[in-house]
């Protein structure tokens, strides 16, 4: 056997995940919304291919998820938008900026989204793929 005592099979990712990111932003079709502001609560996987510093243990080699929680946390607080599906596709963008990242899912939860009745949670969740 040749190579690697691993092989990373093509259906096969490593994942880096980021779950709870809290961002005070002021997106929403609602004016108050707009003017209050709310807090949002980002989830995001990152699949990649984590051999190379798994090999090498140094963060150069990897996406390094410190630098990856600001750029999302930068991305959400932006310019205001309506729509929670225009946000995960502006963090997808973000994420998908990294060189490493090769596919992310992206969830944005809304706790305190204005509805008519009593929810726990309102979210949006959305998944691509690097070049699809």
């Amino acid at each position: 056997m040749s190579g690697s005592l691993y092989r990373m099979e093509s259906s096969m990712r490593d994942v880096i995940s980021l779950r709870g990111l809290e961002v005070f932003a002021h997106h929403g079709v609602f004016d108050h919304e707009r003017a209050e502001g709310q807090t949002f609560v980002v989830d995001v996987e990152v699949e990649y291919d984590a051999s190379a510093p798994a090999q090498s243990d140094e963060v150069a080699d990897t996406l390094d998820y410190g630098v990856l929680a600001s750029r999302i946390h930068e991305a959400v607080a932006g310019n205001p938008v309506n729509l929670l599906e225009t946000l995960c596709q502006r963090v997808i963008s973000t994420v998908l900026e990294c060189d490493q990242a090769l596919a992310t899912t992206v969830t944005i939860h809304k706790p305190h989204a204005p509805m008519e009745v009593s929810v726990a949670d309102a979210s949006v969740t959305m998944r691509r793929e690097r070049g699809a």
